[in-house]
């Protein structure tokens, strides 16, 4: 600003400044006490000058803030901002139905092993059970559990 109140235009000297230091306008930042002697400068040599006094001077390159994505991370981490207004795609999308039923039945077959190696099963029980395990009947390892205790059989 001048000393009479009206703001000096000194977009020709910003734009120089600009291609001589190879940045963009906008971070092309002038020193205000000395507007008077940038607004004198009209060639590129008197802008060099300039930058070399710090008249001119460039603005650190500015990112995108991280602040926003840090906090939603910190909630997500807690369980929160997953609910099912979240969720795209089926559920076997998310989790590999193949992978859940692995695991599920490599449970059931390890816990089938232990009881029949255990004596708490016979081997004709086991034959039996294993194949419906495979079959499908059991959903879980307390169904099977549950299924025992149906039977008669005291599990742990």
């Amino acid at each position: 600003m001048r000393g009479d109140g009206k703001m000096t235009d000194l977009s020709m000297q910003k734009r120089l400044a600009a291609e001589v230091l190879g940045v963009g306008v906008s971070r092309i930042r002038i020193d205000p006490e000395r507007i008077e002697d940038v607004e004198s400068a009209l060639r590129r040599e008197d802008i060099r000058r300039l930058i070399k006094d710090g008249a001119i001077y460039v603005l650190p390159v500015r990112r995108n803030s991280r602040g926003r994505w840090k906090e939603r991370h910190r909630k997500r981490k807690k369980g929160h901002r997953r609910g099912p207004g979240k969720r795209k795609g089926a559920r076997g999308a998310r989790v590999d139905e193949k992978r859940l039923w692995m695991y599920t039945i490599r449970k059931i077959r390890r816990y089938l092993k232990w009881l029949r190696d255990n004596g708490v099963i016979d081997r004709k029980t086991y034959r039996k059970l294993y194949l419906l395990a495979k079959g499908g009947t059991f959903r879980s390892l307390s169904d099977l559990k549950r299924h025992l205790t149906d039977m008669g059989i005291q599990v742990r």
